[in-house]
């Protein structure tokens, strides 16, 4: 599907890592290059014709990502340089100053880093006590464990909304409800489903989102904080400076802009915002919902074909996304994708950002395909076909 729009594809690669990142369509260097070439300016700091240009795209991307996950307003978006900085921003900007020692966060062992290591940080820091919901039989969050977790000293949930290993969906509205009941402020890392389906932010009643750009067919080094007006009011800024304050004294008097400006101190990075209007406009085009279907439909493919292998372990067979973990039976999980490589396949090796989900998988490291629309059966049938043949596998890495 769409494959003609992206330039890499026509080389002779099979790219199944769109988990880590996504290829790039033609729209969105386009738009890059039309920012470097036809209006260079810097944003809200010009008095001329260019710069008005670019503060109008600027802030039209703003309420074209508000638009797209639904949020009240647009001054709901923070633009940041992706999910990992958008967590910290919650993290140490609200959550520091709103929880008190002992207070309890829950998460799961199978989060990414980047909403593991900062709550790790501030536990360490004010006295929190981070604890995690149990996972099922098939490492997945059910509310009844949700439940189970909850005490009268939880005062966060921070889940993703698809994980990155196991590759589950979290039932995000349901949950949302049952933390609102409990006066529990509802946190989601968003990093791997944005691109994938469909998430609206008041219907699921989130709190705080964060997002990257580059894992939707945007730039690397864009990504988005959402918050609700009220909370996200309330977040201190990280960066003092330029743009960020309406006025400042010689006797240390500062007055701050409003939000979302607040929180963008010094110069954005213009054209990754650009670059991430012009991905999601691309996304909307085709229909995340014909994107969501299509690539269920592989994955069921790619699933029937692996189980067809019997050196295979699949460890998430289950779940109804675009991820697959496995391994083949006594290969280290590097040593596969070098070997296809070879066959200019990309994978991802390793434990994925999710250094403590070998407690739970018993494993500590797997491959992991992450599949997109613009993937095709074709692609997975080489990929078989090369595994099918990995017993050569010493002959060909050594």
């Amino acid at each position: 599907m769409n494959r003609d729009d992206f330039e890499i594809l026509k080389k002779n690669i099979v790219y199944f890592d769109n988990g880590a990142t996504t290829l790039k369509p033609n729209v969105v260097r386009n738009s890059i290059l039309k920012y470097y070439d036809e209006y260079t300016a810097n944003a809200h700091r010009g008095d001329y014709k260019t710069s008005a240009i670019v503060d109008s795209l600027y802030e039209e991307a703003r309420e074209k990502v508000a638009n797209f996950i639904n949020a009240k307003e647009k001054s709901e978006i923070v633009f940041t340089s992706g999910t990992t900085n958008s967590m910290n921003m919650i993290i140490f900007g609200y959550f520091k100053h709103y929880l008190k020692e002992g207070d309890e966060v829950l998460i799961t062992l199978s989060e990414h880093a980047s909403n593991i290591v900062p709550w790790f940080m501030l536990e360490k820091e004010i006295g929190i006590k981070l604890r995690y919901i149990d996972l099922d039989e098939n490492h997945e969050v059910s509310i009844d464990n949700v439940k189970k977790a909850i005490t009268d000293k939880t005062k966060v949930i921070s889940i993703a909304m698809t994980t990155n290993v196991v590759g589950d969906t979290r039932p995000i509205k349901e949950i949302s409800k049952l933390a609102h009941d409990n006066d529990i402020l509802m946190v989601v890392d968003a990093a791997q489903g944005i691109a994938h389906s469909r998430i609206d932010v008041q219907d699921m009643n989130i709190d705080f989102m964060a997002f990257s750009g580059h894992k939707m067919y945007g730039p690397t080094g864009i990504g988005v904080l959402y918050g609700k007006f009220d909370l996200l009011d309330k977040v201190k800024p990280f960066n003092y400076g330029g743009g960020m304050n309406a006025m400042f004294t010689k006797d240390g008097y500062v007055e701050l802009r409003e939000i979302p400006t607040r929180l963008e101190g010094g110069t954005p990075n213009i054209e990754g915002v650009l670059g991430l209007s012009a991905a999601i406009s691309y996304i909307e085009e085709i229909g995340i919902d014909k994107i969501n279907k299509y690539e269920k439909e592989l994955r069921r493919y790619l699933i029937s074909e692996l189980d067809k292998l019997d050196f295979i372990d699949v460890y998430n067979r289950e779940v109804d996304t675009s991820i697959v973990a496995f391994n083949i039976k006594g290969v280290f999980a590097q040593d596969t994708a070098v070997y296809l490589d070879k066959y200019n396949i990309c994978v991802r090796a390793g434990n994925h950002c999710a250094k403590i989900l070998d407690n739970e998988l018993n494993i500590s490291n797997t491959v992991r395909i992450s599949l997109s629309f613009y993937n095709n059966k074709e692609e997975i049938d080489l990929l078989i076909n090369v595994l099918k043949n990995s017993e050569n596998i010493w002959k060909e890495i050594l």
